[in-house]
């Protein structure tokens, strides 16, 4: 037996840290970053041959060879953008129907028709941002593997807090083409706040405040003995330096006064010399942007100032989320301990004293801000692989709910909820005889199912043919650490059972995301009412018709005089169903009701009588007795 012993402190060969070690990732928009907990439980970022640790998430394709990726690859959206492609995150897991074809920079394959984007690469190659994601973490785990001297299989992987379904599981697709498994995938905040809170011991209640390179996300988070519980989240999948580079490229096409538009080459090139302008005013007073375009030399010059200037709509839109943020977590900017500032966009001092203006209270921006989403990754992967004493309790960022009759939505797990989670409600059927249910699957904060996403249907059938309301369906929703749905629906009698995993081949508008909570804020009170009135009407509906299938059963129980006050009190309840008086409705009803008591009671003496037809005195006494 062969012993490899160590001098005390001294720190053991990377390939010794054992066969279940697992990574973190970071799959950003603009750079992504891997990074790995050592057996000090130190985080280590792999960084490239020239110590860079950073990956720009760009990726060429040359003809006929194989992919460049990372800084190399950045000349290319210059000499070369037909050929390749950056910032594809923000397509992960939406449809082509999505976009407007004539405003994007890459060209769609059959854009009416296809579920899911697909980019033309030099005319010829056709690639889904899936496809580009595996390319940057093959190399991610390439370079962690060549760091390790071992083999990697497995990760924890970052996304978007606010990445819907579709996104999260073509994030998981991208890992499984790079051959890597996804043991868990974590919101970015949560990632930063988990990396941040161990490095600093600190407790209490922080917001994180993430501005990367394409998305803005913000989380409230209570970091207490260990336990790290998101109390709300939110942000815009849309929103980012990425953003701020297109308003630069903007001013600048303004202060130059070109005559003709210029080129999709063109614009790859001004908006790659924006975002190098930008960086660099992080820490000079100027920057000047020099460039041919349209068949003239360019130039213009930037100061900080022009850049606080532009940026300011973005950072107001940030803003506004956070302050959501904040009231669903019911508390104040003043309420919290610190806000930590969390990707490379968050460097730039405009931003920073932004969010110290908006938070009042302390910013935290000493840990390096494009690597500790993947620190926190590191972490939680080191924690679901070798165990560890923080807990870390996620949230949902969307409600889940299904449809119900009147267009109405029944919300089952709600906004905020933590992950993973299930949750169970029964129902009924509504019309008798009815041998079958379709669960519609439904995400978002309105009360009406027009105004809610669908995310996918389900039907059970074999249910056995009852009088309304008699059978009883479980319907189950849940929701796994990863973000992920799960609906199932069960008749509770026979046992009949189907399920559905939600992974829709399409993903959420990024407009819509956000537009979707904002709504939900400003059309409360509008919508509890639209509900409360459909309610009303679906119980008008179902008092006429179960008076309907009374009087067909029991006709001739009708008195004329019972049935002129039923007649006349249900045509009076259809007239207030078919206005918005939600009151008169309710009102209505109740006269039908009362107008129909003396044939209901007609109903319940005749079936007693039959009930109890042939029987005792004796008899019925001992059945009640037992």
């Amino acid at each position: 037996m062969l012993l490899q012993i160590h001098e005390p402190g001294e720190t053991p060969e990377p390939h010794s840290l054992g066969g279940n070690l697992a990574i973190g990732i970071d799959l950003g928009t603009t750079n992504s970053v891997v990074s790995w907990i050592d057996t000090d439980d130190v985080p280590v970022v792999a960084t490239d041959a020239e110590d860079r640790p950073l990956l720009p998430s760009v990726v060429y394709y040359p003809a006929g060879k194989d992919p460049i990726v990372g800084y190399a690859a950045l000349p290319f959206l210059s000499s070369d953008p037909a050929r390749t492609l950056a910032s594809t995150k923000r397509l992960m897991g939406r449809a082509a129907t999505d976009f407007n074809a004539a405003e994007l920079p890459f060209t769609l394959e059959n854009p009416a028709d296809s579920k899911t984007v697909r980019l033309h690469v030099g005319g010829t190659k056709t690639l889904s941002p899936v496809d580009v994601a595996a390319t940057l973490l093959k190399t991610l785990k390439t370079r962690a593997e060549e760091a390790l001297r071992q083999s990697v299989t497995s990760a924890v992987i970052t996304v978007p807090a606010y990445f819907d379904d579709a996104a999260r599981q073509a994030t998981k697709d991208a890992a499984q083409l790079a051959g890597l498994a996804v043991l868990r995938l974590i919101n970015e905040p949560t990632a930063a706040a988990l990396a941040y809170g161990l490095d600093k011991g600190d407790e209490g209640l922080f917001s994180v405040y993430d501005l990367g390179g394409g998305t803005f996300d913000v989380s409230v988070l209570r970091l207490q003995k260990g336990v790290f519980q998101v109390l709300a989240t939110g942000g815009d999948t849309a929103l980012g330096g990425d953003d701020m580079d297109a308003a630069m490229a903007a001013a600048y096409l303004a202060a130059v006064s070109l005559d003709t538009p210029i080129s999709t080459h063109e614009r790859q090139q001004l908006l790659q010399a924006c975002r190098t302008a930008r960086e660099s005013l992080t820490t000079s007073a100027n920057a000047d942007i020099n460039l041919f375009l349209a068949g003239r030399d360019c130039s213009h010059r930037f100061v900080r100032a022009d850049i606080e200037r532009l940026i300011q709509p973005l950072l107001e839109r940030t803003f506004a989320i956070t302050a959501d943020v904040l009231r669903e977590a019911g508390l104040s900017a003043a309420g919290l301990n610190g806000v930590i500032l969390v990707g490379g966009t968050t460097r730039i001092p405009a931003v920073r004293s932004a969010a110290a203006a908006f938070f009042g209270t302390k910013v935290f921006a000493d840990v390096n801000p494009d690597e500790v989403v993947a620190v926190g990754a590191a972490r939680q992967a080191k924690a679901l692989t070798q165990g560890s004493s923080t807990v870390l309790l996620d949230v949902n960022p969307l409600s889940l709910g299904l449809e119900m009759m009147g267009g109405l939505v029944e919300k089952i797990i709600p906004r905020n909820s933590p992950i993973p989670i299930a949750k169970a409600q029964d129902f009924t059927t509504y019309a008798d005889g009815q041998t079958a249910l379709l669960v519609h699957v439904l995400q978002g904060e309105r009360e009406t199912v027009d105004t809610c996403r669908s995310l996918a249907r389900l039907t059970l059938s074999g249910i056995p043919a009852m009088p309304a309301g008699a059978a009883r369906i479980r319907v189950t929703f849940t929701v796994d650490a990863d973000g992920l749905l799960t609906v199932s629906a069960q008749e509770q009698t026979t046992g009949v059972y189907q399920t559905v995993a939600v992974q829709p081949s399409y993903g959420l508008d990024d407009d819509t995301m956000r537009t979707m909570l904002m709504d939900s804020l400003i059309h409360a009170g509008a919508d509890m009412s639209d509900r409360l009135l459909r309610e009303q009407r679906v119980e008008a509906e179902r008092v006429l018709n179960a008076l309907a299938v009374a009087e067909k059963k029991d006709g001739d129980l009708l008195r004329p005089d019972w049935q002129a006050g039923i007649v006349a009190a249900a045509t009076a309840l259809r007239n207030a169903a078919a206005e918005t008086d939600r009151e008169a409705i309710h009102q209505a009803i109740e006269a039908l009701e009362k107008a129909a008591r003396p044939f209901v009671e007609a109903r319940i003496n005749r079936a007693l009588k039959n009930s109890v037809a042939g029987e005792t005195v004796e008899s019925v006494a001992i059945a009640l007795k037992a």
